[in-house]
């Protein structure tokens, strides 16, 4: 190798990235500009990148990110088209750095960007694997929150520790430093879906970390919602029992699972009001029984999920889902009447033609009442 060749070697050695910070963002558009301003000013001159991951923000998010970028190369973009979830934005976004250190916040400013420099000092004084932003220790708090939403925080955080291989004041934060190595070693095992990564990552490692924390003050989200949300709730859950399982849990099909046994009991309580009550011919009773269970679904199915439906688009989503569900309604009736017929016991031949009509709805109601709007292949931009 010449000598021109090892100069210009060091000389790009010299300007290598130390530090990737990832930021997740839907709907960020009014604080992001704001929040890359910050992280910036106290991380002073280190040789950084920020990596915003976006899920196609209807607000513009990106695109404001992407005229920042044009300014400043210390900024990236992923545009992320056709899927969301913050697990999975955080994992692509440090998948896509080179950075040995990889630090995680959120965009709404609620995550105290000055307690990065005192992390990074830490991670490197201790040699640590990961520094996680507490609010449960000593110069942690949670702020201004309401002391139910506080309380809800403790509890998950205590079932949380029923997966971690590790002692941890904040298992539930979404503020932390990590080495690169020491997430790609786990990165296998994560969980894509969902909201607490941290939780996933210290669960999924295969050995035990050495962990350090730094206390900060949980802050107000200055502008927009926040994404907390029953669907979240349902999905943190699903990771605590996909862990305590080995992994070997389905969400999806867990969801499926959930949501049919809430219309098995609406249909076969509906079932036995009108034939058992009323009196109504058998098929009439499961015809109306099978409608009333299409509704329950529907609506706990739309509760469940992270691209829930509302308003006029709601409505239109429920009358494609009927829609949709009629074939397979159409047969479990008339399978389940042939049955009765037949002198099958009537709760036996309900029970038949809703399996029948179970297959059919697993397989199209996801695809097309869901997920319709979005693009059949995901795509990701990279900026």
């Amino acid at each position: 190798m010449s000598d021109f060749a090892v100069q210009l070697d060091l000389q790009q050695a010299s300007n290598a990235v130390e530090l990737a910070v990832i930021l997740p963002t839907y709907n960020e558009r009014a604080n992001i500009v704001e929040a890359i301003r910050r992280t910036q000013t106290v991380l002073g001159n280190m040789p950084h990148e920020i990596i915003v991951v976006d899920d196609n923000s209807p607000d513009g998010t990106a695109d404001v990110v992407r005229q920042l970028a044009r300014q400043d190369s210390r900024i990236r973009l992923i545009h992320r088209i056709g899927r969301r979830g913050l697990s999975s934005a955080v994992i692509e976004g440090m998948m896509a750095s080179t950075a040995p250190m990889l630090a995680v916040m959120d965009a709404d400013m609620q995550h105290d960007e000055s307690a990065l420099p005192r992390m990074i000092e830490k991670m490197h004084r201790e040699h640590l694997d990961l520094v996680i932003g507490t609010r449960n220790a000593h110069g942690g708090s949670m702020g201004n929150f309401a002391r139910i939403r506080v309380r809800i925080s403790q509890l998950s955080a205590q079932l949380s520790r029923s997966v971690c291989q590790c002692e941890v004041s904040d298992p539930m934060s979404g503020f932390f430093l990590v080495r690169d190595d020491f997430f790609r070693s786990a990165a296998p095992r994560l969980q894509t879906g969902g909201f607490k990564i941290l939780l996933d990552l210290l669960a999924s490692s295969d050995r035990k970390p050495r962990i350090g924390e730094i206390g900060y003050r949980f802050r107000t989200r200055m502008h927009g919602q926040s994404k907390l949300s029953f669907y979240v709730a349902v999905e943190y859950l699903f990771l605590i029992v996909n862990k305590l399982t080995g992994g070997h849990l389905c969400p999806r099909l867990t969801l499926f699972a959930l949501t049919g046994a809430s219309g098995l009991l609406v249909h076969f309580a509906v079932l036995a009001a009108m034939y058992l009550g009323l009196h109504s011919s058998f098929l009439t009773s499961q015809a109306v029984a099978a409608i009333a269970a299409m509704s329950t679904n529907f609506a706990v199915n739309n509760a469940l999920q992270q691209s829930r439906l509302r308003g006029p688009r709601a409505w239109t989503g429920y009358l494609r889902f009927l829609m949709l569900c009629a074939l397979g309604a159409i047969f479990s009736v008339s399978y389940a009447n042939r049955l009765q017929l037949s002198h099958t016991p009537w709760a036996l031949a309900a029970l038949a033609g809703i399996a029948i009509g179970s297959v059919w709805n697993y397989a199209i109601t996801q695809i097309f009442t869901w997920e319709a709007p979005q693009t059949r292949r995901a795509v990701s931009l990279s900026s």
